[in-house]
């Protein structure tokens, strides 16, 4: 069957592989959308030192049920469509302890520790199937799931309520995710950004307030609109310095930073701030279950302007061509699909 592999550095080749062939308790989904994310770029570029090449990328699925092993679950049917939760949880460590397996200390994601769903076939096993049970939703919405869920996610770390005000920074599609989820949850959301298109985006999905950080005085807006206070949450979710700098440096006294970006450099902070504010610092990774299925609680309401957040849909064969488009204009992307 075919597949895509990044060879090495900016490099990607269409290969060839064997059709998985599924075990008891399996099940073979045929692949019909994947998502390139972050991740895969950065791996793409020689920037992710979690993943050794070659592999296959793609975490973030649309997919349908094509054979069933023995001992799988009824509801699971020969021709449903699904997502998949792409994540491991070992159940040992203290992660999986604590009842939080989405950050388990051993997690293997698909596409990054180890290879991916960007092949015509995937053989899983049963648990990992996220189906729609309605079948409201469409294959395209079935690949946008996972990477909402994430910023879905963040919001939950947050903590976050109809009497908090959210600072969401970076309005790629992670980001998305946060602002649509706090407002939701009947948050005043204010989106920053570089990029006034996907600034006007971001107020179409629940943003009250929009800053252009290169263009504007994030400090002096925000006075403005929080009456001198600062956020209650801020979302990091570029993963640069400034912005990390940024999330400490505004959220209000006693307020809460989720950080989801990862930062390439080490951050100098003016650490007196978290001991005079008495900050919580909160890591956010990957997603729980419960935001995979509020995700898709929220597509099926069908006010998500989807196509807008699908920014190209390419053959494997232009998989290369659609990353290097990415790496050239990164500001300008949200989803890359590849269609099999």
């Amino acid at each position: 069957m075919k597949a895509i592999q990044i060879i090495q550095t900016e490099e990607i080749k269409v290969v060839n592989i064997d059709k998985p062939i599924i075990k008891p308790g399996e099940v073979l989904v045929k692949i019909n959308y994947v998502g390139f994310c972050g991740s895969d770029l950065n791996t793409y570029s020689g920037k992710n030192p979690m993943v050794q090449l070659p592999v296959i990328p793609g975490h973030e699925i649309s997919a349908e049920i094509a054979e069933i092993g023995a001992g799988v679950p009824e509801h699971l049917q020969q021709g449903l469509l699904c997502t998949l939760n792409p994540y491991t949880a070992c159940g040992h460590c203290p992660s999986c302890r604590n009842g939080r397996p989405n950050a388990c200390q051993f997690n293997q994601t698909l596409g990054v520790q180890r290879d991916g769903a960007m092949a015509e076939y995937l053989a899983v096993p049963w648990e990992k199937i996220i189906p729609d049970k309605d079948n409201k939703l469409s294959p395209k919405e079935f690949a946008l799931i996972e990477p909402m869920s994430v910023g879905f996610h963040a919001i939950s770390r947050g903590q976050v309520t109809d009497l908090d005000i959210v600072m969401v920074i970076g309005c790629g599609m992670i980001g998305v995710g946060a602002i649509v989820r706090a407002a939701l949850r009947g948050a005043k959301v204010i989106a920053v950004d570089v990029d006034d298109a996907k600034l006007s985006l971001a107020r179409r999905l629940g943003a009250t307030f929009t800053i252009n950080s290169q263009t504007e005085d994030v400090h002096e807006r925000l006075q403005n609109i929080t009456d001198s206070q600062g956020p209650d949450v801020v979302i990091e979710a570029v993963g640069a310095p400034p912005t990390y700098q940024m999330a400490v440096n505004e959220v209000a006294f006693t307020g809460r930073v989720v950080c989801i970006g990862y930062a390439k450099t080490g951050i100098t902070f003016e650490t007196k701030l978290f001991v005079q504010k008495e900050l919580d610092i909160r890591g956010s990774r990957n997603a729980m279950p419960e935001d995979f299925r509020a995700v898709m609680e929220y597509l099926k309401k069908g006010i998500c302007p989807m196509e807008e957040l699908i920014s190209g849909i390419y053959p494997p064969e232009q998989a290369q061509e659609a990353l290097e488009g990415w790496k050239a204009h990164p500001g300008k992307v949200f989803r890359i699909l590849v269609e099999f």
